[in-house]
């Protein structure tokens, strides 16, 4: 795909598809967003719920190789600020269907507009690219905050629980027996 500009609160941002060139640099935003204490800083932080790392570099270059896979870039001024990964997987219900996920912001930039301008490039090139006629994700379901800020986005909970993945530290290492994930869909017809 190409890349496109948008602007958010703060100013111009430059979308485009991510490389191999990107995995190390994709690999400490997201770790940075979700993990340890820089984490903090933002409030999409999974600090408390989860220890351990959200990805590596193998995760994210098996990404990169998937067919129907895309992981998408956010820069402002050439520097990576977001990013997000959309997968094509089968037909919904309403049709081609994506999923989103390893939304990833910049700490210390959360919270003005940078985010809801990545999930909206996200579902612009989702339907561009796909014919993608609706969004899909997982969110762990104890993140009340995070779902409701897709909610106001138009994400509606489906009542659909995944179960987190206890055992497998490539997911991270729970600081709680109760995760699981819950499923949420928007329509982009």
């Amino acid at each position: 795909m190409t890349a496109s500009t948008a602007t958010d609160g703060a100013g111009r941002l430059a979308f485009r598809t991510a490389g191999e060139a990107d995995v190390p640099a994709l690999v400490a935003l997201v770790e940075s967003a979700y993990r340890g204490e820089a984490s903090r800083a933002g409030w999409t932080t999974e600090a408390d719920l989860l220890g351990g790392r959200r990805t590596d570099e193998e995760a994210v270059r098996e990404l990169l190789g998937q067919e129907g896979s895309l992981l998408l870039a956010a820069e402002r001024g050439g520097e990576l600020v977001a990013c997000c990964h959309l997968a094509r997987r089968g037909d919904g219900p309403e049709g081609a269907a994506a999923w989103f996920g390893m939304f990833a912001v910049r700490p210390g930039l959360q919270g003005g507009g940078l985010g809801r301008a990545v999930l909206a490039e996200a579902e612009r090139r989702a339907r561009a690219a796909w014919g993608a006629r609706e969004m899909r994700m997982q969110v762990i379901s104890a993140r009340a905050d995070l779902i409701a800020w897709y909610e106001r986005r138009g994400y509606a909970r489906t009542g659909r629980r995944l179960p987190f993945p206890y055992g497998d530290e490539r997911f991270g290492v729970p600081r709680r027996p109760d995760l699981d994930f819950e499923v949420l869909v928007r329509s982009l017809a």
